[in-house]
């Protein structure tokens, strides 16, 4: 599994729970050892145009977050492409499932997901996609610029409960066929954090089934990170998702 990842990432950009100092550390260091990185390479202001307002990118800019946030939809893009072959992990921020086409909030700015799947179609590289979105929050940003699409499924699952979770995503997953899915991988619902409902197991359970749909499919899949604030827990979450991914 390749890992898109830049030590830029690193930087305290802003003052949110998704910019503290150590969050993408303690991910990194249970990872790293065990999946090949690649550097994120920005993405072009052209990709994120195609999902975003003129007006909005210029705010962005002039808030001084344009580097990083096009850093982030950068290593999106790369995963995605990558995920048409092999799974591919974006270990990026900030997150983005919460950027609208104009709106940036919920400590997103550009919308990660969308750029990296509007990128895709628009070169012709898949004709249908599948989001799961497993973020303790609705991917409300990621819904209004692809809900209506036509070429995009989106899932929100939102039981408080493991086992009916668990079920609402193999439900998703055996939906329409597609060509990629793509995993917005909030981790704010473990149960160790805000959401208190996933334990280890989930996330490796989440990350199979999503492997064996692609399988099924002869799709595509990749992840991006969006939320996941307890430090103590986030990492092996990851971990976990990603060892579902990759078995």
């Amino acid at each position: 599994m390749k890992i898109i990842f830049h030590y830029d990432f690193y930087q305290v950009y802003t003052h949110d729970p998704a910019s503290e100092p150590g969050r993408l550390e303690t991910i990194v260091g249970e990872i790293w050892d065990k999946y090949d990185f690649l550097d994120a390479v920005p993405a072009t202001e052209e990709d994120i145009a195609a999902v975003h307002t003129q007006s909005h990118i210029s705010e962005v800019k002039g808030d001084g977050l344009y580097p990083i946030a096009a850093l982030a939809a950068g290593g999106a893009i790369q995963a995605a492409e990558i995920g048409l072959t092999e799974p591919a992990f974006a270990l990026i921020r900030p997150p983005g499932h919460h950027a609208s086409t104009g709106r940036a909030w919920g400590f997103c700015f550009f919308n990660n997901m969308a750029v990296a799947i509007t990128k895709l179609k628009k070169e012709g590289k898949i004709k249908r996609a599948l989001i799961l979105d497993i973020d303790l929050h609705v991917g409300d940003g990621t819904i209004n610029i692809l809900g209506s699409s036509g070429y995009v499924d989106i899932c929100n699952p939102s039981s408080p409960e493991p086992l009916a979770y668990l079920k609402e995503v193999e439900t998703a997953l055996a939906g329409r066929p597609c060509d990629i899915i793509g995993i917005s991988a909030g981790f704010d619902n473990a149960l160790q954090d805000w959401g208190g409902v996933l334990d280890r197991s989930d996330y490796v359970e989440i990350g199979c089934l999503v492997r064996r749909a692609a399988d099924r499919n002869g799709a595509g899949y990749f992840a991006v990170l969006e939320g996941g604030y307890n430090h103590k827990v986030l990492g092996d979450n990851t971990l976990a998702l990603l060892e579902g991914m990759d078995k």
